[in-house]
């Protein structure tokens, strides 16, 4: 788990100019102002574990995020709204003003998906239970289900772009599995068995063939669905598990590991490019995130802090501290999800979730460069 105590990093240090995906050595430059635009604040007091956020989820037109945990309740909201109330803290308890709608599930959540073909309509999700369930956000109903892990718990799920009827899961049954409802009512149609429990799957974003996968055995991988019996790259540089997979471009992935360290990789010369430390992550999901527009990376930490990293530099560009203000301190408190809003090119929104269910988001600004 992550904790949370305030502090920026700043330096004004101009990098050279080079190719971005060569290492930088230079430190890193401050070109972003963040701040707090808004807090929802957990109806559980004293940073009680029982309403741990896994997931973090902001939709593709930036209006919505959903969070999902411990609590068993996928919760939804206007991110819109929230932000109109910049600096106002909101309690859980206040569905009126702060949650949007809530949905009530069978088993704690580990992961959550808008599902692209959907219009925002449903939602897919993961559980503890094993079982991948999607969900009418209208009838808040659930409207599939599939349970092919054998019960072992299912850590993340996806929806494909470049089919976007085809989703995958990945589990603590060592096996990464694709499912097609078009087909057996959403049996396996492709099935990867890595004999340790797979932490993160996550298609490609940008419509392309590529998944991405992030397994216990220290090692990432990345499939064609095309032809998904032997992967087209793997990552072997992680000293502990992998748990979390993000692309940053067509070519480029993002690691995340519990050896406390986030990798940049090249998926076709299969290296590693660059290496992010600052944060602290040793045995939770702390969450990993991607602003693609701009190259920044967002993660949380045991620390009970936010990261953000610019992919040209290792060293962090901003840290904030996640103490709730006036609150009791959970001394087990940690940051366990991230989640940029994708829209904005000078502006942007990120989403985190602590172990204590409190919610913050925050608003980020380039700073004016004066030319000279």
């Amino acid at each position: 788990m992550k904790n949370f105590s305030s502090q920026s990093h700043q330096n004004h240090q101009n990098p050279p100019t080079q190719d971005p995906n060569q290492e930088d050595r230079s430190s890193p430059k401050f070109e972003w102002d963040f701040c707090v635009s808004a807090v929802v604040s957990s109806s559980v007091t004293g940073g009680h574990i029982s309403d741990t956020l896994g997931v973090i989820e902001v939709n593709s037109s930036g209006n919505l995020f959903a969070t999902g945990g411990i609590a068993r309740k996928i919760r939804v909201y206007s991110l819109n709204s929230l932000l109109s109330s910049i600096g106002a803290e909101v309690t859980l308890s206040d569905h009126v003003t702060a949650c949007h709608y809530c949905i009530c599930t069978p088993a704690k959540l580990s992961s959550l998906k808008w599902k692209p073909t959907s219009a925002g309509r449903v939602m897919g999700s993961a559980d503890y239970d094993g079982v991948v369930t999607e969900y009418d956000l209208e009838t808040k109903m659930p409207v599939f289900e599939r349970d092919e892990h054998s019960g072992r718990r299912v850590w993340s799920m996806d929806y494909s772009h470049w089919d976007p009827m085809v989703g995958a899961s990945g589990a603590d049954d060592g096996t990464m599995q694709m499912w097609d409802p078009r087909h057996d009512g959403g049996k396996c149609v492709a099935k990867v068995v890595f004999g340790s429990p797979v932490c993160c799957v996550e298609f490609s974003p940008f419509g392309g063939p590529l998944v991405a996968v992030g397994c216990a055995d220290r090692k990432a991988y990345v499939y064609d669905v095309r032809n998904i019996v032997d992967p087209v790259a793997v990552f072997d540089g992680h000293q502990r598990t992998v748990s979390y997979t993000r692309f940053m471009d067509d070519h480029t992935v993002v690691t995340s590991g519990t050896d406390g360290c986030l990798k940049l990789w090249d998926i076709d010369k299969q290296h590693t490019i660059r290496t992010y430390k600052g944060h602290t992550n040793q045995r939770r999901f702390v969450g990993l995130s991607i602003w693609r527009n701009q190259g920044l990376i967002g993660c949380g930490s045991e620390s009970n802090q936010v990261f953000v990293y610019d992919k040209r530099w290792g060293e962090p560009i901003w840290v904030h501290g996640f103490e709730p203000e006036g609150g009791s301190r959970c001394e087990d408190g940690f940051v366990s999800s991230i989640c940029w809003s994708q829209g904005g090119e000078d502006e942007c929104t990120l989403v985190g979730g602590g172990s204590d269910g409190v919610v913050k988001i925050f608003s980020g600004k380039r700073k004016s460069i004066t030319k000279r």
